[in-house]
């Protein structure tokens, strides 16, 4: 939930035209019969398989994600829809007492999530990290299973999929699949789920286009009987002087605090050069403001 350089979260869109801090490494394999890669993150603290070619290859929405963990966070994370796990492992590699269960409905995206975790360089977290392949749209007894339990999580982060149903859709299913949401899985019930998966006072943190502003703050207004509130917004700018293109929503179990919006972020300068904040977010070493919250 996302070749060239940069993750495909960048290339569909994304804050920022770079790559997460990913570096090519020569680990290439392959998954079934289709070509995947081996993608250094964080400086090298960690890496994923991804695809290569095919599907969605993660970049700096998941980074962004991370940077509203703060280091210091020892409890347990779900990673909702993970695709290859980037936002997950980066939260783990930040949080280096969180555990974390990457959840993922793709077989095939699930499987390179299990493989990221075999890998050697990788043994600092693959400890902490567990990978549940499992529909958001199934019974609680059935995602249980999954290891998705109901209270079991103090924070849910997640890049659903946002791509409005006008947008040109891409051939490859996979790819399909990460950026466009079912009809009978709106993003008002993929907040459900995620305020199931949450304990008392537990929080989500979602990536999303800015056009998805309305109907996610509908979806988590606790005041109309919603179990998330206390939402709160912070704006995400590709360039200086430019619309946001992202926001990072963060919303809190059964709070019923009105909606606050927090100060935006900026990833470039007007010339279109990367910010100091943004490297330090692509490198893993940026906590925002969301993290505090």
């Amino acid at each position: 939930m996302g070749s060239d350089a940069a993750g495909d979260d960048a290339a569909g869109e994304a804050p920022d035209a770079r790559d997460a801090d990913v570096a090519d490494k020569a680990d290439d394999a392959v998954i079934g019969d289709r070509p995947v890669r081996l993608d250094a993150f964080c400086g090298g603290g960690f890496s994923l398989y991804q695809p290569k070619g095919w599907g969605y290859r993660s970049g700096l929405d998941a980074m962004l994600l991370a940077a509203c963990v703060a280091e210091g966070f020892d409890g347990r994370i779900a990673d909702l829809g993970a695709g290859s796990g980037a936002a997950g492992f980066a939260a783990a590699h930040r949080a280096p007492a969180a555990r974390v269960t990457l959840a993922e409905v793709q077989p095939t995206m699930a499987a390179l999530c299990r493989r990221s975790l075999t890998f050697a360089g990788n043994a600092a977290v693959a400890s902490r990290i567990a990978v549940a392949e499992v529909d958001l749209r199934t019974a609680r007894g059935s995602r249980e299973a999954a290891g998705l339990a109901d209270a079991g999580f103090d924070l849910v982060l997640t890049n659903p999929p946002f791509h409005a149903p006008g947008d040109r859709r891409p051939p490859d299913p996979v790819r399909d699949r990460a950026l466009f949401a079912s009809d009978d899985l709106p993003l008002a019930r993929w907040f459900a789920v995620a305020a199931a998966l949450l304990s008392g006072k537990g929080r989500l943190v979602a990536v999303l286009r800015t056009d998805c502003l309305g109907p996610a703050i509908a979806a988590l207004d606790g005041r109309s009987g919603g179990r998330l509130g206390g939402v709160t917004v912070l704006p995400v700018h590709t360039r200086a002087g430019a619309p946001a293109e992202r926001i990072l929503i963060a919303a809190a179990k059964d709070s019923r605090a009105p909606l606050t919006l927090i100060e935006a972020i900026v990833l470039n300068d007007a010339a279109g050069r990367p910010t100091l904040l943004s490297d330090a977010i692509a490198g893993g070493r940026a906590t925002l403001a969301l993290a505090a919250r």
